[in-house]
């Protein structure tokens, strides 16, 4: 989920997973009716009808395209972050990071502050999180530094910018071996003040342990509290009270976990 203000006759951004900023015009965009109650979100259109993306491509984040835009940050499958000052130019796409054969970006945030902190979860339960500050900002033809010091056979499921103090982790562990879609598997919520910072590029610390038959996190979010959860036909999943042990097991999810975000909307 992301959010971003905008004019009506202004444009914003689409930050996708192959790097680049895709421009669109905000007045083309699906309108839904205000309403006293919860707005029905069936009126949106899938975004694939509204832009170009490659084949594969996924659109993590939107980002405004004005004078008061924030340093873009983005963070790798592999491991890689980078932190790029926003240069908006003239075209209908343009790309922020130079990336490795193999490699995508797997989160993109918009930044608010430099006292935000950057967090990556890998596949293997590590959590890593340090201040932006200490990610010096590259041109867009950069291609970032490390980030997260992965394991053989690891890879990045979460990226994102977060304020500790009133923020949630959620992980999803299963087996790799499940077709998708198809292992409940189980879940934990940890308040973020439960681990430690780290230096960039080391390994982070650990942030579920597995179960029996468990070899893998199938998903991972960090966000501002309370944590939602939802199936793949949007309806919604009910997740555990927080645990304390930052490096505890899960229970059991009722079902399939598709989404994860927060009730906090920015």
């Amino acid at each position: 989920m992301s959010t971003v203000r905008a004019t009506t006759h202004g444009d914003v951004g689409l930050i996708t997973s192959l790097g680049r900023v895709i421009r669109i015009a905000a007045i083309d965009l699906p309108a839904v009716p205000l309403l006293a109650a919860a707005p029905n979100l069936q009126g949106g259109s899938p975004v694939a009808e509204l832009v170009a993306l490659e084949t594969g491509e996924r659109v993590l984040a939107l980002t405004q395209l004005d004078a008061g835009t924030g340093i873009w940050a983005l963070g790798t499958e592999r491991g890689v972050v980078k932190r790029t000052n926003p240069e908006i130019i003239g075209k209908d796409s343009w790309d922020l990071i130079r990336l490795d054969d193999g490699d995508i970006v797997v989160g993109a945030v918009e930044l608010d502050s430099e006292s935000a902190e950057l967090v990556f979860v890998s596949s293997d339960a590590s959590l890593l999180h340090f201040p932006a500050s200490v990610v010096r900002p590259q041109g867009r033809s950069g291609g970032g530094m490390a980030g997260i010091n992965l394991a053989k056979g690891a890879k990045v499921v979460f990226f994102g910018a977060v304020v500790p103090d009133d923020s949630e982790v959620v992980t999803v562990a299963g087996t790799s071996s499940a077709l998708p879609g198809t292992d409940a598997g189980t879940v934990k919520v940890t308040a973020m003040t439960e681990y430690p910072a780290k230096g960039r590029a080391t390994g982070g610390v650990r942030c579920h342990r597995f179960l029996k038959g468990e070899d893998i996190l199938q998903r991972a979010w960090v966000g501002p509290a309370p944590a939602v959860a939802a199936a793949a036909s949007g309806s919604p999943i009910t997740l555990p009270t927080p645990d304390s042990r930052r490096d505890g097991s899960g229970t059991p999810a009722a079902q399939p976990i598709d989404g994860l975000g927060s009730r906090t909307i920015g």
